[in-house]
């Protein structure tokens, strides 16, 4: 399995960026795809996860209505998209798999996850 995000970068607070994360090694869609992010000093927290058998992709509170999260399973790509950036939502920003089909609950912890991208900086300027 491999992941590698990109999209990251240097932006202005209110601005958009769209993270993508390219994956492959795997039969995409048969696995649930995480989003996480994690700031300097801080734990790494879950952002959304896209899963087959889901409904819907969660997405995590602090950032809903800012932040969407979708498939094209064409290009084997899950992408993030986020809007009206503030510079709380500076930090690394990681794309997991966990082995199954389904979101864990509430997206779930980092050690709910089994292969990892490299991550991408996200950082916002006031």
């Amino acid at each position: 399995v491999q992941l590698v995000e990109s999209g990251g970068g240097l932006v202005q607070t209110g601005a958009s960026l769209q993270l993508s994360c390219a994956a492959s090694g795997f039969t995409f869609g048969d696995y649930a795809i995480g989003w996480f992010r994690q700031a300097p000093g801080q734990e790494r927290e879950g952002i959304s996860c896209i899963g087959r058998n889901d409904g819907s992709p969660f997405v995590r509170s602090s950032v809903k209505g800012r932040f969407t999260v979708f498939s094209d399973n064409m290009k084997q790509t899950t992408y993030l998209q986020m809007d009206s950036l503030k510079p709380e939502d500076t930090a690394v920003y990681f794309c997991a798999v966990a082995k199954r089909r389904t979101c864990p609950p509430f997206i779930g912890g980092p050690q709910q996850y089994d292969f990892w991208g490299q991550g991408t900086q996200v950082t916002v300027q006031v």
